[in-house]
C-alpha cells in the first residue's frame, strides 16, 4: 500500500474534492483502534450525518471464510486469483474492510476522473461520481447510458444521488 502522511490530510483532500452540492453533506470517516490486536478499524461514507456504506474489519473475517475453502481445493493457489474469483461475490455484498478503502482512497487520489469513473474498483467509483470533475456532460452521458443501473445497490445510491441533481 502506498504511503501517505494521515487520514486527515486524505479526508480533507477528499472532501475538497467533493461537488459543490456534496461538500457540506458527504463526510468520510475512518478510525483504527490502536489497542485492539492488528489495529482493526472501521471507514464510513456520510450524508447528512447518516451511515450510506461501511467498511469494518469485520468484513476481513467474511473474507477470510470465503477463501479458507478455496485454499483447501488449492493449497498451491494464488492469494490474489482467489481474490479475484470472489469478488464478484464481494462487489454485490459490500465485502469490503476499512483497508480496502483506504487502498481505495490512495488509488483514486492518483487518477484521471474518466479512469477511476471506469474503475472495476466500485469503491474508487462512489468517490469519483462524487467528485467536482465530474461535469454536466459526464453526468448526462453517465445518466443516458444507465450502466450505473447494473452497480450493486450500496454503489448505485451514490450514483442515483449525483445524477438526480439539476445544475
Amino acid at each position: 500500500m502506498e504511503h501517505y502522511k494521515s487520514w486527515a490530510g486524505l479526508k480533507k483532500q477528499l472532501s475538497e474534492n467533493l461537488c459543490d452540492a456534496l461538500k457540506d453533506r458527504v463526510t468520510y470517516f475512518l478510525t483504527r483502534y490502536h489497542d485492539v490486536h492488528n489495529s482493526y478499524g472501521r471507514a464510513a461514507i456520510l450524508l447528512d450525518g447518516k451511515e450510506l456504506v461501511c467498511f469494518s474489519w469485520i468484513e476481513m473475517y467474511y473474507q477470510e471464510k470465503d477463501i479458507s475453502p478455496l485454499y483447501d481445493e488449492n493449497p498451491n493457489a494464488v492469494y490474489e486469483e482467489l481474490v479475484a474469483k470472489m469478488k464478484p461475490k464481494w462487489d454485490v455484498n459490500c465485502t469490503y474492510c476499512e483497508m480496502d478503502f483506504l487502498e481505495a482512497v490512495l488509488q483514486f487520489r492518483n487518477l484521471p476522473i474518466q479512469a477511476a469513473l471506469e474503475s472495476e474498483n466500485y469503491i474508487i467509483k462512489v468517490l469519483a461520481i462524487m467528485d467536482r470533475r465530474v461535469g454536466k456532460r459526464t453526468r448526462l452521458q453517465l445518466r443516458t447510458d444507465a450502466t450505473y443501473l447494473t452497480f450493486p445497490d450500496w454503489v448505485r445510491q451514490f450514483y442515483e444521488l449525483r445524477l438526480g441533481q439539476v445544475d
